[in-house]
């Protein structure tokens, strides 16, 4: 008989009922594989508000000032410990490490999927991190990237040692959600991003500039997101007259209804691990535009799935632009069958059970 296992999951993640999206997916279908093989999960998210998706969750909530990480520690003060602690998107090898294993010595598995920046961590800020290798590494019992890349970050951030204990498993999008392309819209394009600076949509909207006049009357793109870049977005739409190029159309849930309406995902970003984005968008078998950063080339091939151009160049990305609307390249080809058959839900939750200490 499986002895019954307290499994804390801290999530460095808000949740938001305008969006809902891969990773808000795989915690619905993991919590509900963990309660199947009789565990007890407790949830812990940064920051958002529980909503109908998460019905059936045992779930805490950081307050607004205070991290998930603080509120952790606050909960274990008056509460049971874990034997298990799973943690997604949190910053590795902090003293908070140190503090959950003085709480009830859990097993602790660290998923990273935090991008770094282009060019590698400033020097301070690298002795910083193998400092904080050497003193904290040892109390993380397994660590997971999202892609080889991330596991190559976390070697080099943390300690070559590590490598032993670091996986790589793949992000996964439940497929079946996805609308399919139907029809080619070669003038439509579609942003699924967080509105933050290093997304590179600012480059996006230079590119759109550059277009001969022509041309660019042709192009609309619809940007979904939220993020403190959006006013100066906005800002650079209208200095720019681009208004009728650009729409802005804030977060949505019903992405996955949506991206088969658009012939190409855009995805300019200067900073990427393994992007959701581009799983969701070839799920919906629209191929996509994006630099080669993080985990990118991982997934995206060029010239197969979606073009690739030198992060930031400007230039290239308008280029690029306009020999797609003027019908110079595409990709006609399907560009589902990769995501459904290696990047899907159930091979990512099949991975990640497979993490937990056998009981």
């Amino acid at each position: 008989m499986i002895k019954k296992k307290n499994i804390g999951i801290i999530c460095n993640y808000k949740l938001n009922p305008k969006r809902i999206g891969g990773m808000d997916r795989f915690f619905q279908a993991y919590n509900k594989q963990l309660l199947q093989k009789g565990y007890k999960p407790t949830w812990f998210f940064s920051g958002g508000e529980h909503f109908d998706f998460y019905s059936g969750f045992e779930l805490y909530i950081a307050g607004k000032n205070e991290s998930v990480e603080t509120y952790v520690l606050h909960y274990l003060e008056k509460n049971q410990g874990f034997d298990i602690v799973v943690t997604h998107f949190l910053t590795l090898c902090t003293p908070f490490y140190k503090e959950l294993k003085k709480r009830s010595q859990p097993y602790i598995i660290a998923v990273d999927h935090n991008p770094r920046p282009p060019g590698g961590f400033p020097l301070k800020k690298r002795l910083k991190n193998k400092v904080r290798g050497k003193l904290f590494s040892q109390l993380i019992d397994c660590f997971v990237g999202v892609s080889k890349y991330t596991v190559d970050c976390i070697l080099k951030d943390y300690g070559s040692n590590l490598r032993e204990k670091t996986k790589v498993i793949y992000n996964g999008i439940d497929t079946s959600v996805y609308l399919k392309r139907t029809e080619e819209n070669h003038s439509r394009f579609i942003v699924a991003s967080h509105l933050r600076e290093s997304k590179g949509i600012q480059d996006l909207i230079e590119a759109v500039k550059l277009l001969p006049i022509e041309v660019r009357n042709t192009v609309r793109i619809d940007i979904f997101g939220e993020g403190p870049m959006e006013g100066n977005l906005k800002e650079m739409v209208e200095a720019f007259g681009l208004r009728e190029q650009f729409s802005f159309k804030g977060s949505s849930p019903h992405l996955p209804q949506l991206f088969g309406h658009y012939s190409y995902l855009l995805q300019p970003t200067y900073m990427e691990c393994f992007s959701l984005s581009i799983l969701e968008s070839l799920a919906a078998n629209v191929p996509v535009i994006t630099t080669p950063v993080g985990g990118n080339p991982e997934i995206i091939s060029h010239g197969r799935n979606g073009f690739i151009f030198p992060t930031g160049n400007i230039q290239e990305l308008s280029d690029l632009l306009q020999k797609i609307l003027c019908r110079e390249i595409e990709i006609s080809s399907d560009v589902n069958r990769l995501v459904e058959e290696d990047y899907n839900l159930d091979k990512m939750l099949e991975n990640h059970l497979k993490l937990l200490p056998c009981t």
